[in-house]
């Protein structure tokens, strides 16, 4: 559909300007960009507004625990080759942060929207998505979230039947047992590294069996569906068998794995696997993630991880030791109160690497290392943390609001 009509009401118009206005007021404020609390004034004014605004748009859903900022940025460079892109490229997922993205696309084509996993099925009913992109699902933020099974379970009745294309990763068994309502559904072989939440079948409760790549319930005979994309080492292979590589400036295996999902989610919109992969290697960072800066005279590259699974797969890409490695941890609001995850991560993966600990939690973070019979030093800023670090690259690895905070402090 175009982007020429426009299908906003009067009040709709009011409400749009209203949280304008309000994120203006936030971001002169200093108080961040301002997204959340526009969109708040904006759906309060018109509880309506998030489906007015999708209206003209083929609007693309992108949801999972980890990969779900980077995969949303890759399909909207992927899908700019097809038409313009309204996105809530800072990671805004809410409802109240996608209606303030989608307030700023009236002359765009597609909306390629990352969603929080708990609003899933609710931003789907107010948008009606033309596909959504389903990448994984992992314990997080453990004092608030859903049991990953339970939040499944909500996938699964809210997007039964739903009208769009579902891409989904075949090798999660929970995200195969909620995508499976779906009438509709591509299937992508994207790996799993994590599997310590995906043990026990989520359709009957049995044991999940797991030779090689494959994996099947032995009690009920749910397993895993035949995939129609791949992702094979440095290539994405489409349902024809043609292999296309993946050429990317974001590091490690977790970001090849996003872009064969964003390929298929492309190839939905008539965007062929080749034109979307080279428009995918002009994505260098995303919200400041992978981004190398210089700080106190070394360079720091800056590495989230929210996580258990997010934990693993940063650690598999960082530079092998002796590289100097900071951690942070905060338990804030946004990050969840619970740390008990901590005890959930391989930290001897570390082993060989000077560590420097930092954030709210340093200390919980601290008899963790400590238990895995880890070498690390305890600081109280970046400053002294980077001061201490042998020559080399450093990789900083921090959850979410810790990750805001090191920005912050090293000017990114």
């Amino acid at each position: 559909m175009s982007g020429n009509t426009d299908p906003l009401t009067p009040r709709a118009k009011l409400a749009v300007t209203a949280g304008k206005a309000a994120a203006a007021v936030s971001r002169a404020a200093g108080r961040g960009s301002g997204s959340v609390i526009g969109g708040k004034v904006a759906l309060r004014l018109d509880p309506d507004l998030l489906g007015r605004l999708a209206q003209h748009l083929d609007v693309i859903l992108v949801s999972a625990t980890n990969g779900k900022t980077t995969t949303t940025r890759l399909i909207a460079e992927a899908l700019r080759a097809a038409g313009p892109v309204v996105s809530n490229a800072l990671g805004a997922n809410m409802p109240a942060g996608i209606t303030s993205a989608l307030a700023g696309g009236s002359d765009a084509k597609y909306g390629v929207i990352e969603v929080d996993e708990k609003y899933l099925a609710g931003v789907a009913r107010d948008t009606t998505p033309k596909a959504i992109a389903l990448l994984n699902l992992s314990r997080d933020q453990l004092d608030r979230a859903a049991e990953t099974r339970m939040l499944a379970e909500k996938w699964r009745e809210g997007l039964a039947g739903t009208k769009a294309v579902v891409i989904a990763n075949a090798d999660d068994p929970l995200i195969v047992w909620a995508a499976s309502s779906s009438p509709n559904v591509v299937w992508v072989a994207a790996g799993q590294e994590w599997k310590d939440d995906a043990w026990s079948c989520p359709a009957c409760g049995g044991v999940m069996q797991r030779p090689g790549d494959d994996w099947y319930c032995g009690e009920c005979g749910f397993r895993r569906p035949p995939p129609s994309w791949a992702l094979h080492g440095d290539h994405v292979l489409d349902p024809h068998g043609s292999a296309w590589p993946i050429h990317l400036q974001l590091p490690g295996r977790a970001n090849k794995a996003n872009a064969a999902t964003s390929a298929a989610v492309a190839a939905t919109f008539g965007v062929p696997p080749q034109v979307a992969l080279e428009r995918m290697y002009q994505v260098q960072a995303v919200a400041g993630r992978y981004d190398v800066v210089s700080f106190l005279g070394r360079d720091l590259r800056l590495l989230l991880a929210k996580n258990p699974a997010g934990w693993l797969e940063t650690f598999s890409l960082i530079d092998p030791p002796p590289t100097p490695v900071i951690l942070a941890v905060n338990a804030r609001g946004a990050d969840g109160t619970d740390t008990s995850w901590l005890w959930d991560v391989d930290y001897t993966r570390l082993r060989g690497h000077p560590i420097f600990v930092l954030g709210d939690r340093k200390l919980d973070l601290a008899v963790r290392l400590e238990v895995a019979g880890l070498d690390f030093r305890v600081c109280e800023t970046p400053d002294e943390a980077v001061q201490m670090a042998p020559p080399g690259r450093i990789e900083a690895i921090a959850n979410y609001t810790s990750f805001q905070d090191l920005r912050r402090r090293v000017g990114n």
